[in-house]
């Protein structure tokens, strides 16, 4: 007979087996899974999403991680009624709950449900043993296809593992049409952020998959963006476009943020804050559309940097981000160092308001890159506006010891040698500090 500890470490090495967000190596901070908790909220659950079971599955692992886990158990509930749902294949069961049964698995072991965790592991092997991988050396493609679509949401290290795997997926179940539209904003978002346009055949698969899901426009604004690259004369389609996004239910996937892009890159900026507002208009209540607008008029007064704006603009962009900081308090930080570096910086008025943002995010907890844009932006600021010469060289100096490589670090490093050149009263110490950060 199994002894208490024998039994425990077979079970332990059955859940340690499983396809599942638990053994998917998902590791991020608190600070990270709660950015990406508001992130999976604007993705939206309008009936329809193919990617609903998904979100809930997610979602239910990240506020397990949270510390919640009664809400941990409700979204896995969920998840399993919407993958029902949507399959609509007549039976109750199918290979696409094989990562929720592995999920509810590891949540009744984690809280001591020992006796539930091995009913689901039961479903699993059940699940498995019916629904054989078309290919017997890898997992079954209704999992890479998850796996895939979860890795896409942890940064761009993951992303291209991610479409390595919709493409295992679709080579073994070619007619899901969903995961061949998010294969292709898998591949653009590892390679669509650069200048050049993607390779001709990343595009044409990307055409391809366009008209096979004519309905999906966020696909199609990518697919635009790409071409717009290469052509001039895409206006037109671009203000179509922007007809059929309008009409459709806004979230993170509608396509309104490429689409925002498309016009700020190739039609006009007045256009895309125009587009944003009636976004925005018609959909009052979604915070994801502030944000867009808040971008399109940070754009606006970035642009016109050396010319004065029209106080209206000024005062609508400065609106905009005083109403998104609080609903996006996760991701806050972020969203002040845009506000500080490309509107109240280029402003002649509202630096109180600047001084208390600073303020408050020298205090708070920052990723080192973020932390080093801060310190470059506050240098700056306290010199043009405070004209406090010493502590703006204090701030590059912590902004260029931060060992990362970015367009801050260049910019404080750029500084200091200026001051050298000028003879600055901490020229010494200057010296001193750059010949140690070339060691």
């Amino acid at each position: 007979m199994m002894s208490a500890a024998q039994s425990q470490t077979t079970m332990e090495a059955k859940l340690g087996a499983l396809q599942c967000h638990f053994t998917w190596d998902l590791d991020s901070s608190k600070s990270e899974l709660l950015i990406l908790r508001d992130m999976l909220e604007d993705i939206g659950s309008e009936e329809g999403n193919s990617w609903l079971g998904h979100i809930y599955n997610l979602q239910g692992y990240i506020h397990y991680q949270l510390g919640f886990t009664e809400e941990a158990r409700c979204f896995f509930s969920r998840a399993a009624e919407a993958f029902r749902q949507i399959r609509n294949t007549g039976s109750d069961e199918g290979p696409w709950l094989v990562v929720n049964y592995g999920n509810l698995a590891w949540l009744h072991h984690q809280l001591g449900e020992q006796a539930e965790s091995e009913t689901y592991l039961s479903k699993v092997d059940t699940l498995l043993k019916e629904y054989l991988s078309p290919s017997e050396d890898e997992i079954h493609p209704e999992i890479y296809a998850e796996k895939a679509w979860t890795l896409m949401k942890f940064g761009r290290d993951k992303r291209l593992l991610a479409a390595d795997y919709f493409k295992r997926a679709i080579r073994m179940q070619p007619g899901m049409v969903e995961w061949q539209t998010s294969h292709l904003i898998a591949l653009v978002n590892v390679y669509g952020h650069r200048d050049e346009p993607l390779e001709e055949n990343i595009l044409e698969k990307m055409r391809i998959a366009k008209e096979n899901d004519p309905d999906n426009l966020y696909l199609a604004a990518l697919y635009l963006l790409e071409r717009a690259k290469k052509e001039r004369n895409i206006q037109d389609e671009v203000r179509e476009l922007a007809k059929r996004v309008l009409r459709k239910p806004q979230s993170s996937y509608s396509g309104i943020r490429p689409l925002l892009r498309l016009y700020r890159q190739y039609v006009s900026e007045d256009e895309a804050i125009d587009l944003a507002e009636e976004a925005l208009k018609r959909h009052p209540d979604k915070r994801l559309l502030k944000w867009c607008a808040a971008n399109c008029y940070k754009w606006r007064v970035y642009s016109h940097r050396e010319n004065p704006l029209e106080p209206r603009m000024i005062d609508r962009a400065i609106s905009l981000y005083t109403e998104v900081i609080p609903l996006y308090p996760h991701s806050s930080n972020k969203i002040k160092l845009d506000f500080v570096e490309n509107i109240v910086a280029k402003l002649n008025h509202g630096q109180a308001e600047a001084d208390q943002i600073y303020e408050d995010l020298l205090e708070s907890d920052l990723k080192p890159a973020d932390r080093q844009r801060l310190y470059n932006l506050y240098a700056k600021h306290v010199f043009f506006i405070h004209n406090e010469s010493n502590k703006s060289v204090e701030y590059h100096m912590k902004a260029a010891e931060i060992p990362h490589q970015s367009v801050y670090r260049e910019s404080s490093i750029r500084e200091l040698e200026k001051s050298i050149r000028r003879r600055h009263s901490m020229c010494g110490e200057i010296i001193h500090f750059l010949a140690n950060l070339k060691d």
